[in-house]
C-alpha cells in the first residue's frame, strides 16, 4: 500500500513532485525514507483542460520513471460548475493572456476543494501523507505554509485519521523543478502546462501557464 499520495495532474510541477516522491520524503519523518509506493490523485472540477491533463497522466505513467513504479491513477470528481459560472474562463477554457500576473488566474478555494475530497481517499486508504505541488512565490491564500498545517490539523480531527498535507516544492521555482525533473528522469516533454490546450495537447502559448513554462526552461 502506498504511503504518500500525489495530487497528480499531468503537469510539469505535480509530475517532478511525483517523482520525488518515489525517492523518499527528506522533509517529512526519516531523513531520505524510501516510500513503498506512490498513490497519484487526480481530481476533476468540470474545468476546460481536465482531458488534456488526464491523456497527459496516461502518457506519463506508461513511461519511465513511473512505469511499474506507481500506483495506478485514482480520479476523483468535484465538480465545480456549480460555483463557477458558464462564462467563467476556466469552464470556457478562455485564460487571460500570456503577460498578465497569477492574480487573474486565481480559483477562489481551489486547494480547499481538492485536499477535501483526497484527504477523504486517503483516510479509507491509510495514506498518512498528501503532497502538494505550489511553487515560491504562489501568491494565492491556499497555498501558504499556515493554510497546509491548519488542513492538515483540521482533516486529521475529522477523519480520525493522522494526515500531512505538505508542499515539498514550496521553497523552489519552476526552473528549479525543471532541473529537478531532469535528474529524476522525468519526461518533462510529456505534461501538459497549459489552460487552453490545443489539438494534440499542444500548449496554446498564449495563456500564463504557457509563459511561466517558456521562462522557465529558458532559464533552466
Amino acid at each position: 500500500m502506498p504511503t504518500s499520495a500525489v495530487l497528480f495532474s499531468g503537469g510539469l510541477d505535480s509530475a517532478v513532485l511525483l517523482a520525488r516522491e518515489l525517492e523518499g520524503n527528506p522533509d517529512g519523518g526519516v531523513a531520505g525514507e524510501v516510500q513503498r509506493g506512490a498513490q497519484p490523485i487526480h481530481v476533476r472540477a468540470g474545468l476546460a483542460w481536465e482531458d488534456a491533463e488526464a491523456r497527459a497522466i496516461a502518457r506519463l505513467l506508461a513511461t519511465p520513471p513511473f512505469a511499474g513504479r506507481v500506483a495506478p491513477v485514482i480520479t476523483l470528481t468535484v465538480d465545480m460548475r456549480e460555483v463557477y459560472p458558464p462564462a467563467h474562463w476556466a469552464v470556457t477554457g478562455t485564460p487571460p493572456a500570456y503577460d498578465t500576473p497569477d492574480e487573474e488566474v486565481y480559483l477562489e478555494g481551489r486547494n480547499i476543494v481538492l485536499i477535501s475530497k483526497a484527504a477523504v481517499l486517503c483516510a479509507r486508504l491509510k495514506i498518512s501523507r498528501l503532497a502538494l505541488g505550489p511553487l515560491a512565490g504562489n501568491p494565492f491564500p491556499d497555498a501558504t505554509p499556515d493554510f497546509f498545517e491548519a488542513m492538515s490539523r483540521a482533516m486529521s480531527l475529522g477523519l480520525s485519521h493522522p494526515l500531512r498535507i505538505v508542499a515539498p516544492l514550496s521553497m523552489m521555482h519552476k526552473a528549479d523543478v525543471i532541473r529537478l525533473g531532469r535528474q529524476l528522469g522525468v519526461p518533462l516533454a510529456l505534461t501538459v502546462s497549459c489552460m487552453n490546450p490545443q489539438a494534440g495537447d499542444a500548449p496554446c502559448g498564449r495563456c500564463s501557464k504557457c509563459r511561466e513554462r517558456d521562462q522557465a526552461f529558458s532559464s533552466s
